[in-house]
């Protein structure tokens, strides 16, 4: 069981992620208009779900789950939390959203997608860590599909893709508006890239770099706004 923010609870399937930086970061990177309704694509145990319901009393999140077994913890989270009239679990293909909503659905989407075009299948993970089912064009399709006009797409990767995921966000008429580059130690390598998208948007990109921990290791105070610390002592 994980313990997030305003006494919200995540309990995970077996042989699914933890509670990780990706999901935490992102959940603080997005920035969410007033009673956003919002899809997630590809959501898993609805993790980032419950992370902004517990930050914003007046979002909606929809998520589409292609795993059987993380759509039914995802149900379970939410009746655990009381969340079933602000919070919704799909179980579905990413890649068929048209067949699930009327286009421009959703003021924002969100996505902590798989890294991995290639190499060796996970036994435990097979879905969650290569982009078999969700690739970044396909992604992106996705989330053109169900944003309305002016709305806002954030997702969490992998560095190396960043020239694609730009790209692919250009072919799908998502420009590329804001990025952060995330550091685990100041002065290290970049270790994700958090990115937001924009439907019908004009070109031009606004940047900025977090680091969690200082060069002599102590957490910084991003990590502590990321992980709800400042009031610890």
């Amino acid at each position: 069981m994980e313990y997030l923010p305003n006494g919200y609870t995540l309990e995970l399937a077996p042989d699914t992620f933890p509670l990780s930086t990706d999901s935490m970061a992102l959940a603080h990177f997005v920035r969410l208009p007033r009673n956003a309704r919002v899809l997630d694509l590809g959501s898993g145990c609805g993790t980032l779900g419950l992370l902004l319901c517990s930050r914003d009393a007046g979002c909606q999140v929809t998520g589409v789950e292609l795993d059987p077994a993380a759509h039914e913890a995802a149900l379970e989270n939410i009746r655990r939390n009381q969340l079933q009239s602000r919070m919704h679990s799909i179980c579905g293909d990413l890649r068929r959203v048209s067949e699930c909503f009327a286009p421009g659905s959703f003021s924002c989407c969100v996505s902590n997608p798989p890294y991995f075009s290639g190499g060796p299948a996970s036994q435990a993970l097979p879905t969650a860590r290569r982009e078999d089912c969700c690739a970044p064009g396909e992604l992106f399709r996705s989330a053109a599909w169900a944003l309305k006009y002016g709305g806002d797409f954030f997702l969490v990767h992998r560095p190396e893709r960043l020239g694609e995921l730009i790209v692919q966000g250009d072919r799908a008429g998502l420009a590329a508006k804001r990025l952060c580059l995330l550091h685990h130690r100041e002065g290290g390598p970049v270790s994700l890239v958090l990115l937001q998208f924009r439907k019908g948007a004009k070109p031009g990109l606004a940047w900025e770099e977090w680091c969690l921990t200082g060069t002599d290791g102590n957490p910084t105070p991003i990590y502590q706004d990321i992980y709800h610390r400042k009031d610890e002592p």
